[in-house]
């Protein structure tokens, strides 16, 4: 009589790929039964589904919708969650020396429109007045009331620096919570990573080339850890042959130039994706030197010329 073999099945990576917050997510699940990551990878989504409403500024009953409409006003009462990444973000702004700043929402989008008909950059003096309500130190917390209140009508928040990084971490940690031990929440670019490839390896991870958004420029394995990039490629203007990125300086209200991308390694999407930015407005040498005195950080720049810089802790594959 012929035995009958258990045969243990092979651990894969399950992916989905899907539209999310107005950005491309990537999900994956390590896993050896595909029903069961699907599953996992569900609740995944519906997270990311219920930050994107939290933090929304499409929708007028949106807590941060409230928050902008009430500027100048009265303070406005919030979910906590979002209380605390407001504080998170205006802790991000003192250590950037405002270089990260979510009051960035109320800048003038009609200066801005970075596409193929932009042909000429603002002059300094229109610039500096698009960005007169940009500063985070108008936005008053009270941790009482778990109220935000923006001083200066006018005054908008938005959390396009910062949202995505969230949203992966609050993704990984719900799938954590569900029993999935290894898996990768990419959100456009802003991607946490944990565990290991189903051949017990760390994720390799690829940093872009910023001219040949396909290729790699280099490579890095890593676990436990999230990679979020910057970069003048996704979103431009050509003026007079010269790129401007759409990142824009608060203080000026002009795009930052000399960088063409930036990648930090940290343990927190959320960081890492506001700290991109943050790095981008610093410029090389500022952003270098800030993250070489952080702990468990690091960063990788591409400036104009494909030069490669890097943080003193982090050694990258070619």
């Amino acid at each position: 009589m012929p035995t009958i073999e258990t045969i243990e099945k092979a651990q894969t990576v399950h992916k989905r790929i899907l539209k999310l917050m107005g950005n491309r997510f990537e999900i994956s699940v390590v896993s050896d039964h595909i029903d069961w990551a699907d599953s996992r990878i569900d609740l995944a989504v519906a997270e990311i589904r219920r930050i994107e409403k939290l933090l929304t500024t499409f929708s007028d009953d949106s807590q941060i919708n409230q928050i902008n409409a009430a500027a100048g006003i009265r303070p406005i009462k919030v979910d906590l969650e979002v209380y605390q990444l407001i504080e998170r973000s205006l802790k991000i702004s003192e250590l950037t020396q405002g270089a990260f700043d979510i009051t960035y929402g109320s800048i003038d989008k009609s200066l801005w429109n970075f596409d193929v008909n932009m042909k000429a950059l603002p002059d300094a003096e229109t610039a500096l007045k698009s960005v007169g309500l940009i500063n985070y130190r108008n936005v008053i917390l009270d941790p009482a009331n778990v109220t935000v209140f923006l001083k200066e009508k006018g005054m908008r928040i938005g959390f396009g620096g910062i949202g995505k990084g969230y949203a992966a971490d609050r993704a990984k940690i719900v799938l954590q919570q569900n029993g999935v031990g290894s898996g990768i929440v990419n959100a456009a670019g802003d991607l946490i990573t944990w565990g290991t490839q189903p051949n017990s390896h760390p994720w390799t991870i690829a940093i872009a080339d910023p001219d040949k958004q396909m290729t790699p420029f280099s490579t890095l394995n890593i676990s436990n850890m999230a990679i979020a990039t910057s970069g003048n490629y996704e979103k431009y203007a050509i003026i007079n042959g010269k790129k401007y990125s759409h990142t824009i300086d608060p203080k000026t209200g002009l795009p930052v130039g000399g960088i063409k991308s930036v990648s930090i390694i940290c343990p927190s999407a959320e960081f890492a994706d506001a700290m991109a930015t943050s790095v981008t407005v610093m410029g090389i040498r500022v952003g270098l030197d800030l993250v070489n005195q952080l702990q468990q950080i690091a960063c990788v720049i591409i400036d104009d010329d494909n030069r490669l810089y890097t943080s003193r802790n982090i050694n990258v594959k070619n």
